[in-house]
């Protein structure tokens, strides 16, 4: 996610180095720097203008104080102009209304709109704890009815019967009368896409709208596109009562220009990002903290919030209860600690939000091999007897080699394994200690997980 302009932003900081002041002569070279950065980002050009103006006055003449470098200051000076940029703070959902609260999707095809609401609806139910109704209005795809039927099924919400034969209106006040009736807090409706914006998109959309009178209406664009993916959400808002947008796509895009620009362009919040194919791929969008990760400074308060989401308070009460009474930690801890980790997004997602060199490890990893080495992982340990994985001593040669037959992996990979549970074990003895301040090395022992 926006890698191409944190490099550049990193690369610009070191041109800054040894400077006691920010003035015109130094910062003229670093905006140089931020605007192509930008341009390479494909920010739109008016936004690129209208940011640089910004930073260059608040920079101007601004003294570096305390243990500050001239770099260090003036990333502070563009890390505030990036957020502001992007909306300062997250806009939450308004689902103040008489139930069912409406939402309306809306956007190109293959955009991924389908999916969206199958994520948000996921996240309505877990996080929010609503009841929610999903409805298809998509006569022109019957896969894409299928697909929503399908992801209501997985993330465990109603879906409400449509096909090809009704009409999108009729389908949505049939729907939102459902809901209604059955007390729903919320009813999802998912609109037809086009390949491109025409009329006849727009006049239906626009009597969906009027049907069902949405609390929110969200434009859900592919963030790949770039300047083109502000300039369609321009042109649905206008036809449109805008209340939000949800960009997708966004780890597949190094470049990041529409995040940067649709706020500006358009006026209208960005609410949500979607990150990865997987139904949690989806999380709110907090400018500060996206604007942190851009300048390699990490987004540590969705890395604590992921980490709340994805652990088992009674089975880390319990681990922590057997380490204070001095027993050790085994192989099943272990797997619990990797199940832990996978539930908070993976090896991957937490340490691109870690800051500095650990993200940027995270990055040169090439993707999905964490995820494959922590499936390896799981393989090995389930190959292995319940007194083994109690008694990790036990295991010599001869076992090495059964458990290496069983998992399908070499004995080299069993021992590898092994030695990254040794350093967990450590790292466990220590807290079992009171050594909590010792907290900060986990990141360091991430490392081992992941194979070179």
């Amino acid at each position: 996610m926006l890698d191409n302009l944190s490099s550049r932003l990193g690369q610009m900081v070191k041109t800054m180095r040894g400077q006691a002041r920010l003035s015109e002569d130094n910062i003229q070279e670093a905006l140089r720097e931020v605007r192509m950065a930008l341009l390479e980002a494909d920010v739109a050009l008016s936004v690129v203008k209208d940011f640089i103006a910004k930073v260059k006055e608040k920079a101007m003449g601004q003294e570096v104080i305390g243990s500050l470098t001239p770099g260090q200051a003036f990333i502070g000076v563009v890390n505030d102009a990036l957020t502001e940029l992007m909306g300062t703070q997250n806009d939450a959902l308004n689902l103040a209304a008489v139930p069912p609260a409406v939402i309306l999707m809306a956007g190109l095809q293959g955009a991924g709109k389908t999916t969206t609401v199958g994520k948000l609806s996921r996240l309505l139910k877990n996080d929010e704890k609503k009841k929610v109704l999903v409805v298809s209005a998509d006569v022109y795809r019957p896969a894409a009815i299928e697909q929503l039927k399908l992801l209501a099924t997985q993330i465990g919400v109603e879906f409400f019967a449509s096909d090809v034969s009704q009409k999108p209106v009729d389908i949505v006040l049939a729907a939102k009368d459902y809901a209604k009736k059955h007390f729903f807090d919320v009813l999802m409706v998912d609109t037809a896409g086009r390949l491109a914006i025409d009329e006849a998109m727009m006049a239906e959309i626009k009597a969906i709208h009027a049907a069902v009178d949405p609390v929110e209406t969200l434009f859900v664009v592919d963030s790949m596109q770039g300047q083109d993916a502000v300039n369609t959400a321009k042109a649905f808002d206008e036809a449109l009562p805008l209340t939000g947008v949800v960009l997708t796509k966004m780890d597949g895009d190094a470049r990041g220009g529409a995040a940067l620009s649709v706020r500006h362009v358009t006026g209208k919040p960005i609410k949500f990002i979607g990150v990865g194919e997987k139904v949690d791929g989806l999380e709110p969008f907090h400018p500060d903290r996206l604007a942190n990760r851009i300048l390699g400074m990490g987004d540590v308060l969705s890395l604590i919030e992921d980490v709340q989401k994805g652990i088992d308070q009674e089975s880390a009460a319990k681990m922590a209860r057997k380490l204070h009474k001095g027993k050790k930690f085994d192989l099943d801890d272990f797997m619990l600690q990797i199940q832990q980790m996978k539930n908070m997004g993976g090896i991957e997602s937490l340490m691109a939000k870690m800051p500095g060199d650990i993200a940027a490890m995270a990055k040169a990893v090439p993707e999905g091999t964490a995820e494959k080495a922590i499936k390896r992982t799981e393989g090995i340990i389930n190959a292995m007897t319940p007194q083994e994985r109690r008694k990790p001593e036990l295991i010599k040669a001869s076992r090495k080699r059964r458990i290496a037959m069983g998992s399908g992996v070499s004995v080299q990979e069993v021992n590898r394994m092994l030695s990254q549970f040794e350093q967990s074990q450590k790292m466990m003895k220590q807290f079992s200690r009171g050594g909590m301040g010792k907290m900060l090395k986990m990141a360091q022992g991430l490392k081992g997980i992941i194979p070179k």
